[in-house]
């Protein structure tokens, strides 16, 4: 079944979407983070097919989530490591895994992050200014400097 596109769409978590919003994409992502860098070893450890595999990996080297080394001459191999905009995705992928020890692990979370000292790390949203926790119902949204006018929020303010 073939997905719709939200190119078109004048929204950042479409536009993200457009990006890393297939199944395997995040799942990439996650173990690039954890150090995974050849092709070999995202095959075998995600069990996905190659042809997906390179589908997905070539989405995210041409929207500059991961950038291709060369490691090898003779046959060409790469290394595939993330970029600067691929480390920004650790607080998605760290939220979706809270997200999911919370929700779907019926047995208790199957990793622990901690931090450097020592504490089980969490995400919690808070204030850029003045640094307080943001709940749902203190969140306001306004139409942004890229607004256009068929955005669902134009003429709110």
């Amino acid at each position: 079944m073939r997905r719709a596109s939200f190119a078109e769409m004048n929204c950042s978590i479409a536009q993200t979407l457009e990006i890393v919003g297939e199944w395997w994409t995040l799942l990439i992502v996650r173990d690039a983070m954890f150090g995974v860098t050849r092709f070999d070893d995202f095959s075998s450890r995600l069990g996905i097919a190659r042809n997906v595999l390179t589908q997905r990996l070539d989405t995210l080297v041409e929207h500059g989530v991961l950038v291709k080394q060369p490691y090898q001459d003779n046959p060409v191999r790469y290394d595939y490591r993330l970029t600067e905009k691929g480390r920004d995705l650790w607080t998605v992928l760290a939220a979706l895994r809270q997200w999911g020890d919370r929700w779907t692990a019926e047995n208790g979370a199957p990793v622990v992050s901690t931090h450097s000292c020592g504490q089980t790390m969490t995400v919690e949203p808070t204030c850029s200014a003045c640094g307080e926790r943001i709940g749902t119902g203190e969140l306001r949204v306004h139409p942004g400097p890229g607004a256009t006018a068929d955005n669902p929020l134009a003429g709110r303010r």
